[in-house]
């Protein structure tokens, strides 16, 4: 009994080696063999897993070739790999490769089942096709299984990550529609030599073509990279990148470092950029720039996650010459700009289209004022803002520019000049403004409030000694004095609204009151003013000299965009000048009257008052005829009597009385004045 029992459990223990022996041989001839029977089973399991069609050959062909082993993850080798497109998409499939050697974990499936981008350990591959979507509402085509987790319109791309990927051929399409991307991709991965901690160096390059934020793009990259070879060292290495783009109308060059020339979300290196305008860098990027003259730019680069650093060595816009260092975060609510602006130079020339003088940029939507400036003969720039861009992004900028040019010979420029810039929720304010010209300082602060549908421009600024005589550049010959000269001093408070520079200058309130002290003015000047022909022709004949001026004084009062003195004088020596009328920066209109009255005898005085009327590119000087008409008149009726006495009514024998009256006038205002400084 017992040794039957004996001879039962041994040949029961006989028997399930036996079985295991031929079930490790089966599999182990499974495994050399690979499986190729298991190809339509696989090909229904991972279908059912992915909610995906997969296939390994073409509908009603055989798999031959077909092989695939298990132990230690997924291998599969198959002359075809094709994994449907979603249901939502249009695209013939998702992905088809030919000649495929496929290595894929089992973690990365599970993963992937759960809805996370797939990673795939090894892909290599003949050709290789492929169609990456990413729908409006979040939906993406790399989101596998029954219920793909929801996405986020605006979250980042997460596209299949791989471990090892070669491929002779490629070709890919991606579309993604909350990034504006609509590209084509050919690509060629091509393996190199092995390195003694076994990486393989691989030859890496990428063209596309497209669009990108409704911008025609085109983009070319090569790269030396890094890629984990079987059995190496799996670490993450830079790799060298060489990257030549063009977006809508820059150009871009960059070479740099990047963990991974296909997921460039982190690099660094040198670029260089150029293009017709600051703006047409901004535009593809969605970061405020202003519109420009053409431009080139070199520097480095830093990208980290969502921060961008950038640090630029040499900046030419036109003729303008700057560097700076920024930093760009995009992670936050609003985009945030900042950083410091430098320079040797700066032409206001270049940056003009800023303010709107560039009309051929006007948008066909400007209001009537901006419309109205585009005709004949206007002078204010009246191009549109673009008040959207301003609550974009913030900034907070400092700059310091070493001379500032304003654009015309007969200005000095200002050197230097430093201001605050900072731009929150829509307001742009420069504040902190310094700036030194011709011995003098200019300081203040500017507002534009973009938030409206009207900008709302303010500023408070105030000058301090300038030197006109050095300010305005106008050389006269043979050593004759500057027509002007003495140290200004002033201050403007102003406001206006609108959607350009012309209609905030057409709307402007508030005031603003200069005076000059220590100044001399042009003798020759004056007496022409007064329109003393005796004392001009003497001056012409001995040579023109300097008057002093006693007081000087200009105080304006702005009203809808309408300049009108409340007074404005220059009192002399020789003669008190009074100036009265507007100036209408709404119509661009002139019309001021001048009148000199002379302290001393004259024998030869045409003494009428002058008048300036017309418009800002046309205007019109001409002598008030009625004072002109009576003199004549009564010059024609004395000589009717005697010839000789037709001078008497162009000999004048000066108002010293109502020129003191004005004297003291000026210098109370100007005491006035210089007491609120």
């Amino acid at each position: 009994m017992n040794t039957t029992v004996i001879r039962t459990g041994s040949r029961w223990r006989v028997g399930l080696v036996a079985v295991l022996l031929c079930g490790a041989g089966g599999v182990a001839v499974g495994e050399w063999l690979g499986w190729p029977f298991l190809a339509a089973p696989l090909q229904n399991f991972l279908s059912d897993k992915l909610d995906r069609k997969v296939r390994f050959a073409d509908e009603g062909a055989a798999a031959t070739g077909f092989a695939v082993r298990f132990l230690g993850g997924i291998r599969l080798q198959a002359p075809l790999l094709q994994i449907a497109a979603p249901a939502w998409s249009t695209a013939p499939y998702m992905l088809r490769a030919e000649d495929v050697a496929l290595e894929l974990g089992y973690s990365d499936l599970w993963r992937a089942y759960q809805g996370e981008p797939v990673r795939i350990h090894s892909l290599q591959a003949r050709t290789l096709d492929g169609n990456i979507e990413r729908m409006a509402d979040g939906r993406a085509s790399w989101q596998f299984g029954k219920t793909p987790p929801a996405a986020q319109p605006d979250s980042p791309t997460r596209l299949p990550q791989f471990g090892t990927l070669r491929v002779t051929n490629g070709l890919v399409h991606y579309t993604d529609a909350p990034l504006s991307v609509l590209m084509d991709a050919t690509l060629s991965l091509l393996p190199g030599s092995v390195a003694a901690d076994g990486q393989t160096t691989s030859l890496v390059k990428v063209e596309a073509k497209g669009r990108y934020r409704k911008q025609p793009l085109k983009i070319v990259l090569s790269s030396s990279a890094v890629l984990p070879s079987e059995g190496g060292n799996t670490s993450v290495l830079p790799v060298v990148v060489n990257l030549n783009a063009t977006v809508g109308r820059a150009q871009l060059d960059f070479n740099g470092m990047a963990p991974d020339a296909l997921k460039p979300q982190d690099f660094s290196g040198r670029f260089s950029l150029n293009g017709p305008s600051l703006a047409a860098v901004g535009d593809p990027l969605g970061v405020t720039l202003p519109t420009t003259e053409a431009f080139k730019t070199n520097g480095t680069l830093v990208k980290t996650g969502s921060r961008w650093q950038v640090v630029v060595n040499d900046a030419t816009v036109g003729a303008s010459r700057l560097h700076g260092a920024f930093r760009y975060e995009s992670a936050g609510r609003v985009p945030m700009l900042s950083g410091k602006l430098g320079g040797s130079r700066l032409l206001l020339a270049d940056l003009g289209p800023v303010v709107g003088t560039t009309a051929t940029e006007m948008a066909d939507t400007a209001t009537p004022v901006a419309n109205n400036a585009r005709a004949k003969g206007r002078v204010l720039p009246d191009r549109p803002f673009d008040l959207p861009s301003l609550r974009a992004m913030n900034a907070n900028v400092l700059i310091d520019i070493g001379e500032v040019n304003l654009n015309t010979s007969y200005l000095e420029p200002l050197q230097p000049l430093a201001v605050h810039l900072e731009l929150d929720g829509g307001v742009l304010r420069l504040h902190d403004l310094v700036a030194r010209t011709a011995q003098g300082q200019l300081r203040g602060d500017l507002a534009l409030d973009g938030r409206g549908e009207k900008a709302l421009w303010t500023a408070d600024l105030r000058w301090d000694g300038v030197r006109l005589e050095r300010w305005i550049k106008v050389a006269r010959a043979d050593g004759a004095p500057p027509y002007v000269s003495g140290q200004l001093y002033g201050q403007a408070k102003l406001a206006g609204q609108g959607r350009s520079t012309a209609q905030i200058l057409a709307s402007l309130q508030g005031t603003a009151r200069t005076t000059l002290r220590n100044g001399t003015v042009s003798h020759l000047g004056v007496e022409l003013a007064g329109l003393d022909i005796a004392q001009s022709l003497g001056m012409l004949v001995k040579g023109d000299d300097a008057l002093p001026v006693r007081c000087a004084v200009a105080d304006l009062v702005a009203k809808d965009g309408n300049f009108r003195p409340k007074v404005m004088v220059v009192d002399t020596t020789d003669s008190a000048v009074w100036v009265d009328g507007s100036l209408s920066l709404a119509t661009e209109a002139l019309d001021l009257r001048a009148v000199v009255v002379p302290k001393d005898f004259s024998p030869l005085s045409v003494r009428t008052p002058i008048r300036v009327q017309g418009t800002f590119s046309q205007p019109q000087v001409s002598l008030e005829k009625e004072p002109l008409a009576k003199k004549a008149a009564a010059s024609l009726l004395l000589a009717l009597v005697n010839p000789l006495a037709a001078v008497i009514p162009w000999v004048d024998l000066g108002d010293a009385d109502a020129a003191k009256r004005g004297a003291s006038g000026c210098a109370a205002l100007t005491q006035r004045s210089t007491g609120q400084k």
